[in-house]
């Protein structure tokens, strides 16, 4: 696997819980929610005006999402909507298997820029979830700190996104929350 020799972007994840966390950039350039509506199988992405750690804001419900992901009342998946752009897709057609006998822990999108990216997890050691390109770029990877790990003053549990793939960061949170989903609830 390739990986750009650009920087790269780092997340926290500061919980390490797919549907209840907060994605934020340790220089301070994005800062992403993601919230599960209270009793409903509705996850919403948003994004924030302040780091998570600094400025804890209520949960913003009241707030227009950018992204909402409404699985199914079973769990199994429903569909994924991108607000600004007004699109809403089956989240079975934009995160599709790569082949018939691959598995569903391998996942292919393609984003907003025309490009395809692939999910796969556990592929790549050291990484949970490895995102790459069609010619095998990395883009991104998440990973979950070691529970017998200690973190002094941050979670530990990263989403690293090189740089020339950090106009796509919605689409990849989006998309990763909902390949966690997959594995969670074994679809």
């Amino acid at each position: 696997m390739q990986t750009s020799a650009e920087s790269v972007y780092t997340l926290e994840d500061r919980t390490g819980h797919n549907t209840c966390s907060d994605f934020d950039d340790i220089y301070d350039r994005l800062y992403l929610r993601v919230a599960r509506l209270p009793q409903r199988t509705t996850t919403m992405i948003y994004q924030m005006r302040h780091r998570s750690s600094r400025h804890r804001d209520s949960m913003p419900f009241s707030a227009e999402p950018i992204v909402i992901l409404d699985f199914a009342s079973d769990e199994s998946l429903g569909n994924i909507s991108f607000t600004k752009a007004q699109i809403t897709i089956p989240m079975s057609r934009y995160l599709r298997k790569t082949s018939l006998f691959g598995g569903s822990l391998s996942r292919k999108f393609t984003a907003s820029d025309g490009r395809e990216y692939t999910w796969n997890r556990g592929t790549v050691q050291g990484q949970e979830w490895s995102c790459t390109t069609a010619e095998n770029y990395l883009v991104a990877h998440y990973d979950l700190k070691p529970p017998h790990q200690r973190a002094y003053g941050v979670s530990g549990n990263t989403l690293k996104i090189y740089q020339p793939f950090f106009p796509i960061a919605v689409e990849i949170i989006a998309s990763l929350t909902i390949m966690r989903h997959i594995a969670q609830f074994n679809l």
